[in-house]
């Protein structure tokens, strides 16, 4: 099999092979347009005429990094008759619109390149594709859907247009995310997601907009896609991708793969020194707000066209630590898990040993900023309602040096 591999509208490469032993090829036409060994697909696979024999394995776990997780990628590989773990034939059949700029098709296929295409949506069907993740799981049409996201929280992901919703067909960009409320214990998350999405945005964290919508009585929570930009595609590869970390290697603690000190040497190494200090703020925020799953998944690289890197945005941040959990964080801070143990001294140690400058200063306004946020925004009904109490007491707590869960100094 040989796939496309296009990005902002050159095609830089193929992938080759079969399921086991494909590889990502970069064409003469990747490098001449975007430059030798540029890192405007990955920081950690450049385009290159030459590419090191012995990356390969690293360079397949990047595109598998493209696929969902959990019960979606199974309803996924249902719809299409897939089979599990062909990565290649995965991305055959939707990879047209993946995370970032990426579109990858098959190169033999006789009805390629596809017409990308929208169809218009009812509010009642827009209900019935967020109800429906086995016939339609991310709102694919079961012939001309092409979308995949990461991932592993119900949603779909749909286009908004002047008059309403549209489903994509063909490779459509879609432009917004969708999480419908689920039941139970559950029923508060995409309130809490709202709540913890609009403080970012008070601590300039995101910009991307969030709002909780009904659609025929059923409550969703809406997401702007960050990688889209006036509906075109901007290119981004998470953590994993960067990191060479596969499935659950996204946290820590299952194999040792990644940690926040990898995290920041990337960033050190590839972006701007201001990108340094938001990721140092974005480890500060989730603690306060006691987002547990702050994973490499949920870190990313933005890629510009012209080869800049900057940090995405901070997003699917989730107050979790009132929740039924085992309370530990995905990635140690300073070598502790356990969300309530961690202090004031751990956060410090941690971003110090980044070689980040003022780690005092970033962190302090940090926290005062998030304390200050949470008293002047309230969380909308529907969340848990002692939400903005709890982060107001773990912000406290870590101001005056105590630890997150509030035991003393």
């Amino acid at each position: 099999m040989r796939l496309a591999v296009e990005l902002y509208e050159t095609v830089i490469g193929t992938l080759e092979g079969d399921a086991r032993t494909f590889d990502f090829i970069p064409s003469p036409m990747g490098y001449d347009t975007f430059g030798p060994n540029s890192p405007v697909l990955s920081v950690s696979i450049p385009l290159t005429p030459a590419p090191r024999a012995d990356r390969a394995g690293r360079r397949r776990n990047w595109f598998a990094e493209l696929l969902p997780e959990g019960d979606q990628y199974d309803y996924l590989l249902a719809q299409a008759g897939l089979r599990r773990d062909d990565t290649l034939a995965f991305l055959a059949r939707y990879g047209r619109d993946v995370a970032g700029a990426l579109q990858i098709w098959d190169l033999d296929d006789p009805t390629e390149p596809k017409t990308p295409a929208l169809r218009d949506l009812t509010d009642r069907e827009v209900r019935a594709l967020l109800e429906d993740p086995i016939g339609s799981p991310l709102a694919n049409d079961p012939r001309s859907g092409k979308s995949s996201l990461g991932g592993v929280q119900p949603k779909v992901v749909l286009v908004r247009t002047s008059t309403g919703w549209a489903q994509a067909l063909g490779g459509y960009p879609s432009t917004h995310i969708l999480k419908p409320q689920l039941p139970g214990d559950s029923s508060t998350v995409i309130f809490d997601e709202e709540y913890g999405s609009r403080l970012a945005r008070r601590l300039g964290l995101a910009a991307f907009s969030t709002s909780i919508e009904t659609f025929d009585e059923l409550p969703a929570l809406v997401i702007e896609r960050y990688d889209r930009m006036d509906g075109a595609r901007l290119h981004q590869e998470d953590f994993s991708q960067v990191l060479g970390a596969s499935r659950n290697q996204k946290y820590q603690e299952y194999g040792g793969v990644v940690s926040l000190q990898r995290l920041a040497e990337v960033v050190r190494t590839y972006a701007p020194s201001s990108e340094l200090e938001r990721l140092a703020r974005m480890v500060v925020f989730a603690v306060g707000i006691g987002n547990l799953d702050l994973h490499t998944k949920n870190l990313a690289l933005l890629h510009s066209r012209d080869g800049d890197v900057v940090l995405a945005p901070a997003y699917d941040v989730v107050p979790q630590s009132h929740r039924p959990n085992d309370g530990r964080m995905a990635l140690a801070v300073n070598g502790t898990y356990r969300h309530r143990d961690i202090t004031r001294d751990d956060l410090y140690a941690e971003l110090g040993s980044w070689g980040l400058r003022r780690p005092r200063d970033v962190l302090m306004s940090t926290l005062e900023s998030l304390r200050d946020a949470v008293r002047e925004e309230e969380p909308l009904p529907g969340a848990v309602p002692t939400l903005d109490v709890n982060i107001t007491a773990m912000t406290e707590n870590l101001l005056r040096g105590s630890p997150a869960g509030g035991r003393s100094a």
